[in-house]
């Protein structure tokens, strides 16, 4: 005796036919979990991040209001990353500083990433004496470790918050040149370039509007952890002083102002901050 198969139309399905269908979906879902658990780990991260920059703003306190008779409190239901040696809110800061150094890392990234395809795909489409030359200008700016170089530009210019970014922009330009130049060489010599080109582009053309679409794939990946690394670089340039400077409410600038603070047992104003940079990079990292 076959088993009787409910009508849908009506609206109404008994819950013993709906049953295998939900456990198949949660079945995949658990599935994809297992399969790429940092992937799902870097996206909660990132997400909890980004909730905390765009409605955390507005609902701690000020990140600049100082109470002296509240100096040093330890964390606390009041106070959950306790108070630095201002009186200041270090939860406060520190939500603050989420917006201000994400905006920063996702900055750095795209720019960095929008100059090097850009030098990347003329370098690999043109080739001969273009490539050689802007070769040989990516071997010296990567002879220079990221955070000297950026550190060195940051130095020599006014240390404002639009220099540092420039300058660590210009840090990580030389490795999307890499990657664009080493996608665009595989890209060129497809038969849907020869097409184009026999179709009467201009190399111009056929660089930009064709070559370069489909060789930034690698770039889009590098992206992620560059973002990554821009956070963590503006941070320690911030540590050593360089670029952003206090009061600003800046990881890196309160793990530099936190540092003297351990000795005499206030561990808490720059384990937190420090925390958030270490997991921001984690998520970034894991994503890619």
């Amino acid at each position: 005796m076959s088993a009787t198969v409910p009508d849908r139309s009506a609206g109404f399905v008994p819950e013993e036919f709906e049953g295998p269908k939900k456990q198949s979906r949660a079945k995949r879902s658990l599935g994809f979990v297992r399969q790429k658990p940092l992937l799902v780990v870097g996206v909660a991260l990132l997400v909890l991040f980004i909730g905390l920059a765009i409605v955390g703003p507005f609902v701690v306190g000020d990140p600049l209001s100082t109470d002296p008779s509240n100096t040093f409190q330890p964390p606390s239901a009041e106070y959950w990353f306790g108070t630095d040696r201002f009186g200041r809110d270090v939860f406060a800061r520190s939500v603050h500083a989420a917006r201000l150094d994400l905006s920063i890392g996702i900055t750095i990234s795209l720019l960095a990433m929008t100059v090097g395809s850009v030098i990347g795909v003329i370098s690999g489409y043109y080739g001969g004496t273009t490539d050689e030359v802007m070769m040989r200008f990516t071997d010296v700016v990567l002879a220079f470790p990221g955070f000297v170089l950026a550190l060195i530009i940051v130095a020599a210019l006014e240390e404002t918050l639009i220099n540092v970014i420039l300058a660590v922009s210009v840090a990580f330009v030389p490795y999307f040149i890499r990657l664009t130049r080493a996608q665009v060489l595989k890209e060129r010599e497809l038969e849907y370039v020869d097409g184009a080109r026999l179709a009467g582009n201009r190399p111009l053309r056929v660089a930009f509007r064709h070559v370069l679409p489909n060789s930034l794939g690698p770039s889009v990946v590098g992206a992620t952890l560059v973002t990554g690394f821009a956070v963590l670089t503006v941070a320690g340039l911030a540590f050593l002083s360089v670029g952003i400077q206090p009061p600003t409410p800046e990881w890196g600038v309160m793990v530099g102002e936190g540092a003297k603070d351990i000795i005499t047992g206030e561990w808490w104003t720059s384990l937190f901050p420090g925390g958030m940079i270490v997991l921001a990079v984690m998520a970034f990292h894991f994503i890619g």
